[in-house]
């Protein structure tokens, strides 16, 4: 393993992109993430992006240097189109229209179009709890996880995201995929020769196997079966045509075999409890605090909790990557 401070972690990202062309707005907007996702302890979503941002570039799937351009679509709604850029910039771009949407109308949206997405999304919906809004989020990506019952892939990964703002606390906030994992996780499985345990995916032929490389060519699968599998189909609606953009099976098939990021959209939805609850909002927003306390109360933990903590480790000791990784990452450094 090899250990880094958050600054050289940080400083490595951005030599990285800069060094394979990104322009510098897209530099600090995605060095940021991948240096979240390290530091909050989620691998998967970390320093190891970088291979995945350089893959994408290379393969000419991603504009290095686009410029987000923000639309005001409708009086709760602001469209952001990426221009073939990835997600963060576009995301920084329409968050002020957003903000000011929610505070006028207590509720909003942000539709984000044509924009590579590879990151967790609890980036984004901690950018919106720090502004004392509740949110939710969700994406499409790559077909990648079977329906439930099937065996061929047709969902991508579609995480849903939701955030909660909370006085005095770190906010309750919830990311997953609606795969049973992330396929990050099995793509780090992969690297390091490890089984993946059962349950995770089947292989072309649609057996079930602990095989990652067998897997990541055949199919995921949801959590909870049918209900995993819904919720899915739902992120895949609202987050595809209803805003305009692309389903999982069309991401990938415009990826025609090139191993990059998926592209297609995002939808970001913003709540004010100041508006819905008027001079009230305070009252309610504490009595949220006892159903954080009663699960709290009897050993269980919060959502995002472990990413808390190994946010504060980090802070004091730093990150530790494995030395494979650390080498493909300078080996980004000497190709660009």
């Amino acid at each position: 393993m090899i250990r880094l401070t958050l600054e050289q972690a940080r400083e490595l990202a951005q030599d990285i992109l800069r060094r394979n062309g990104f322009s510098e707005p897209h530099v600090q907007a995605v060095s940021a993430t991948v240096l979240a996702g390290e530091r909050d302890g989620c691998a998967s979503h970390g320093l190891y992006r970088l291979l995945g941002c350089v893959r994408s570039l290379k393969a000419g799937k991603v504009v290095a240097d686009a410029v987000p351009e923000v639309f005001d679509q409708a009086p709760a709604i602001v469209r952001v189109d990426a221009r073939g850029g990835f997600s963060q910039l576009a995301f920084q771009a329409g968050l002020p229209a957003l903000l000011a949407k929610t505070r006028d109308c207590g509720i909003a949206a942000l539709a984000i179009n044509h924009c590579v997405h590879f990151s967790a999304l609890w980036v984004e919906i901690e950018a919106l709890t720090a502004a004392g809004l509740v949110a939710l989020a969700c994406t499409p990506s790559h077909a990648w996880v079977a329906p439930a019952g099937g065996s061929q892939p047709v969902f991508g990964t579609n995480p849903i995201a939701f955030g909660w703002p909370r006085v005095g606390h770190d906010p309750f906030i919830f990311d997953f995929a609606t795969s049973v994992i992330a396929r990050g996780d099995i793509e780090l499985h992969r690297r390091a020769g490890k089984p993946i345990p059962e349950g995770w995916g089947v292989d072309e032929q649609g057996r079930p196997s602990t095989d990652a490389a067998a897997v990541l060519r055949g199919a995921m699968q949801t959590f909870g079966g049918h209900k995993g599998s819904a919720l899915a189909a739902m992120v895949e609606l609202i987050a595809g045509p209803l805003i305009g953009d692309l389903t999982s099976a069309e991401s990938k098939a415009f990826d025609a075999g090139g191993d990059s990021s998926p592209y297609h959209g995002e939808l970001i939805i913003a709540l004010d409890p100041r508006r819905f609850l008027g001079d009230a909002a305070a009252q309610h927003l504490a009595r949220a605090e006892a159903l954080f306390e009663s699960i709290q109360g009897q050993g269980a933990r919060l959502p995002s909790q472990r990413r808390y903590e190994a946010r504060a480790r980090s802070a004091e000791q730093g990150v530790q990557i494995p030395r494979a990784l650390y080498d493909d990452l300078q080996a980004l450094l000497v190709a660009g």
